[in-house]
C-alpha cells in the first residue's frame, strides 16, 4: 500500500523547506500543498490549531507539526541516509545546534537585525556576531555540522546559506565573511551547492522583494499592504 506523505508548507518558509530537504534526502515522495499564511486553508487550521502556521507533515493520515519536531519523525520513520548520529551523546549535541540556531542565532538576525536601523542596528549585529562565533568554533575541522555528511544541525541550520546572503543585501552589510568566520562561509557554500538543497531553493529576486517591503512595513516606510 502506497505512503501517503503531504508537506504543507509556503513558498518562502525556510522552516518548512527543512521538512522538504529532509524527505529529499532520504527519497521519500511527497505532495506539498502551498499555504497563503494571509488567508489559511482549513485544513491547515484543522492539522496546526494551536500554532496555525506551516510546516505541517501528514503521514498516513497522522499529522506533525513543528520543524525540529518533523524532522525527528522523519528521521525515526524513514532509517535510510540518517540525519542523527547514533551514539547519543553526539545525537543530544546535534540537537542543541539546531535549537541554539533558532533560539539564538535566527531570533538575533530576525528580530534584531532585519528590521533595525541605526544604534538598534548595531547592538543587533554585535549579538548575532557573538553567536556566529559559536558555530563557527563548533564546524572548524569538519565538512558538515554533522561530519561528512548532511546531518540534523545542518539542515536546521541551513536557511543561513541562501536567506542570509538576502538580508545582508538588504542591509548593506556582511555578518560572515571569509576573514572572520571562514570555517562557517565554507560550510555555507558546501551546504548550498549539495544538489538536494541547490534544487530546492526559493526564488531569489522574490525572497529579496518580499523581505524589502517586510523591512520597509516594520519601520513604518510604507504602509503594509
Amino acid at each position: 500500500m502506497a505512503e501517503e506523505v503531504k508537506v504543507f508548507r509556503t513558498w518562502s518558509s525556510p522552516f518548512a523547506l527543512r521538512v522538504i530537504w529532509a524527505l529529499k534526502l532520504k527519497g521519500v515522495e511527497f505532495d506539498t500543498i502551498y499555504e497563503d499564511l494571509s488567508n489559511k486553508s482549513p485544513l491547515l487550521l484543522q492539522y496546526n490549531p494551536i500554532h496555525k502556521k506551516v510546516p505541517v507533515l501528514v503521514h498516513n493520515g497522522k499529522v506533525i507539526c513543528e520543524s525540529l519536531v518533523i524532522l525527528e519523525y522523519i528521521d525515526e520513520t524513514w532509517k535510510q541516509n540518517p540525519l542523527l548520529p547514533e551514539d547519543p551523546h553526539q545525537q543530544a549535541n546535534a540537537r542543541f545546534w539546531a535549537k541554539f540556531g533558532d533560539d539564538k542565532v535566527l531570533q538575533s538576525i530576525a528580530w534584531g537585525v532585519v528590521p533595525m536601523e541605526g544604534k538598534e542596528l548595531e547592538e543587533g549585529v554585535l549579538a548575532t556576531l557573538e553567536s556566529l562565533k559559536y558555530l563557527e568554533e563548533e564546524i572548524r575541522g569538519k565538512k558538515f555540522f554533522g561530519g561528512e555528511t548532511i546531518g540534523l544541525a545542518d539542515i536546521a541550520l541551513g536557511w543561513l546559506a541562501y536567506y542570509l546572503d538576502i538580508f545582508e543585501e538588504i542591509l548593506g552589510l556582511k555578518l560572515i565573511d571569509q576573514e572572520k568566520f571562514p570555517s562557517l562561509a565554507a560550510w555555507k557554500q558546501e551546504f548550498a551547492n549539495a544538489p538536494i538543497i541547490h534544487e530546492n531553493w526559493p526564488d531569489r529576486d522574490k525572497l529579496v522583494n518580499k523581505f524589502v517591503a517586510m523591512r520597509e512595513a516594520k519601520l513604518g516606510k510604507e504602509t503594509p499592504k
